[in-house]
């Protein structure tokens, strides 16, 4: 292990029976495919529509089949039977009101060209992720009918769950909703099983420091500063905490109009502790609404530091401008919790293989 990777002795891995074969979907700057990786996914294909995604995927990973463009224009059907579907599809909205119509009524949506890639491809289980946010929206039926589609198209869909970063070896208090199916051929003989959680909450400390997470002190690395103004605000915030700490004058200054609506806006003008876990980061670390100040340096997190709170090795190198790697790490899904969900859709597909 080099120095740039990080420790994995928490992880308990299952061997895949054979090297089971997958696609990628959306895939972005990599952690959900990295994590899959590590669990023993072989990837066939990885698609994605951002050209720095891809072309950071093609950087770290020569060999993968990185397809770059519209995924409306990639015929799945010659990847048919494959093991494994995944992919973060973007989540725009559509009509729950005239649904009766399935998959047609998604039409235009990426949902609906997820939906597809699983129609051509028939992949014995999926694994769809999304914001938390998904499970609510448009209170539960827009959930409910990318379930029916699913079922339709003859899988077997476990109950959504939404899972928090921090109880599988992320230092950050990111939550993902994660929907598994199994195809109604395979479901009746076998039972996803979800990761199990762990009792150890990682901080900040662990994700930049030597120690349990990563075998050396994070480098140095470029990134965004704050406006002279933001930065004269943030030095008075204490590590853990936020715009309530400010003298009160300060606070009015700072919030303006927002100082007098309800809510505690606990993202604004916040610096991260070293003892607890970071925030849930975004595409932009130093936007008004979603400060996340370095502990003891009044500036925002830098790009490798951004990356270890995703868990992403020191070795994974993002491409395109400043901006863009935020963007990438940002929209990520942290790569030992898609590590962890790897390893349980492993155990499924090893329970598959033995009843075929």
């Amino acid at each position: 292990m080099s120095e740039a990777e990080p420790l994995q002795s928490f992880f308990t891995a299952t061997s895949p029976s054979y090297h089971y074969a997958s696609i990628e979907l959306f895939a972005g700057a990599g952690g959900m495919a990295l994590g899959m990786e590590r669990a023993g996914f072989r990837h066939l294909l990885l698609n994605d529509f951002d050209r720095a995604a891809t072309e950071t995927l093609r950087r770290n990973r020569p060999k993968w089949n990185v397809v770059h463009g519209d995924i409306a224009e990639i015929d799945f059907t010659p990847y048919r039977g494959i093991d494994l579907l995944t992919g973060g599809f973007p989540c725009q909205a559509f009509s729950y009101a005239g649904r009766k119509r399935g998959l047609e009524d998604t039409r235009g949506t990426l949902f609906y060209e997820f939906a597809r890639a699983l129609k051509e491809s028939e992949p014995k289980v999926f694994l769809a992720e999304n914001v938390r946010g998904l499970k609510s929206h448009d209170g539960g039926r827009t959930l409910q009918t990318m379930i029916e589609v699913f079922e339709s198209m003859g899988y077997e869909v476990c109950k959504p769950r939404v899972l928090k970063g921090i109880h599988f070896a992320v230092p950050q208090k990111r939550e993902r909703l994660f929907i598994v199916g199994i195809k109604k051929e395979y479901a009746s003989d076998v039972a996803f099983v979800w990761p199990k959680e762990s009792s150890r909450i990682y901080t900040l400390k662990d994700a930049l420091k030597k120690g349990s997470l990563y075998t050396c002190d994070v480098p140095p690395s470029p990134g965004q500063t704050y406006p002279e103004k933001k930065k004269r605000v943030l030095d008075m915030v204490p590590p853990g905490g936020y715009w309530r700490d400010l003298p009160l004058s300060e606070q009015k200054a700072y919030m303006m109009k927002s100082f007098y609506l309800g809510g505690g806006k606990t993202g604004i003008a916040r610096r991260i502790a070293w003892d607890e876990p970071s925030l849930t980061l975004t595409c932009s670390p130093a936007q008004k609404q979603t400060e996340r100040c370095h502990p003891e340096e009044t500036r925002p997190f830098q790009v490798r530091e951004y990356a270890r709170i995703q868990t992403f090795p020191d070795s994974w190198q993002f491409e395109g401008s400043l901006t863009n790697q935020y963007k990438q790490i940002g929209n990520a899904v942290p790569v030992n919790l898609a590590f962890a969900m790897g390893t349980a859709l492993v155990r499924l597909l090893n329970d598959i293989t033995e009843v075929q």
